[in-house]
């Protein structure tokens, strides 16, 4: 019974001992391949955020149902570190079915536009390497804000933070432009300019919210909203269209008498002043 007990725990030890080097283990892995796999059911994914679920699958050159001991962890893990966003990984098998990935990402927090180039910064303003991203994960990009202008990279953490607070707000935005390397405009996806008080982004933000809110200012086809001043809110809206010719030309035969009171001073009918 000794010996018995003895030579399993020799030929685990072994096992163990040979597990530790891909080296040693790629012999035994064909061995125990080639016996009645034990199939992987279940693969556990952690610290996963930036990276999609799919390019990690396809770098871990496995999938469920196939063999547990029919791929290469430490090949694994390099091509797993390879990806886009992915600082360094951790691979290891779980018996009997499981295989755990460990993830430590970078933190990309926005993409910086200036002088027609584009680069990941994280939260100090710093560039992010994104590893040749190309393909389908250039789709990355797609969900980080773009921050435009000299000096944007340094302040882009503060603004993101207050327009991650208005998710409404948010939804329309498609950058935040530096302006003078002291305040920010934003622009929206219909074309509308915000402009936004020096250093006060977040109460900016929070207005334009509750201005959505009650009167959908953002849903209206307006040219800028200037928000620079603390007591009020200037709205420049889209120039009316010009008349039809035929009416411009009915407008004109008019008798000079109909013209007297054109000497007044016309109003400004495409800027509104709101008050907070």
């Amino acid at each position: 019974m000794l010996l018995v007990v003895g030579g399993i725990g020799m030929m685990g030890a072994r096992l163990l001992y040979d597990a530790a080097s891909e080296e040693r283990f790629a012999p035994l892995r064909e061995k125990l391949v080639a016996m009645e796999p034990l199939p992987i059911r279940h693969v556990v994914i952690n610290g996963r955020g930036m990276t999609s679920e799919e390019s990690i699958y396809e770098a871990l050159g496995t999938s469920l149902g196939r063999p547990i001991f029919g791929f290469s962890v430490e090949a694994a893990r390099k091509r797993i570190d390879e990806l886009p966003f992915v600082d360094h990984a951790t691979v290891e098998r779980r018996m009997p079915d499981t295989v755990i990935i460990n993830l430590t990402e970078r933190t990309p927090v926005a993409v910086w536009q200036t002088h027609g180039h584009f680069t990941l910064i994280n939260r100090a303003g710093e560039e992010v390497p994104d590893q040749g991203l190309t393909g389908k994960n250039a789709q990355a990009f797609l969900q980080l804000p773009l921050v435009v202008g000299d000096g944007a990279n340094m302040a882009a953490s503060s603004v993101i933070d207050a327009l991650a607070k208005q998710p409404d707000v948010k939804s329309r935005v498609t950058a935040l432009v530096r302006v003078g390397n002291r305040r920010w405009n934003v622009t929206l996806k219909d074309g509308t300019t915000v402009l936004l008080p020096e250093g006060e982004e977040a109460a900016a933000f929070a207005r334009l919210a509750r201005y959505q809110g009650t009167m959908q200012l953002l849903d209206r086809p307006v040219v800028s909203i200037d928000m620079r001043l603390p007591d009020r809110m200037v709205i420049h809206q889209t120039p009316a269209p010009s008349p039809p010719p035929d009416a411009a030309n009915a407008a004109s035969a008019k008798p000079e008498a109909a013209k007297s009171d054109t000497s007044a001073p016309p109003s400004d009918s495409n800027q509104t002043t709101q008050q907070p």
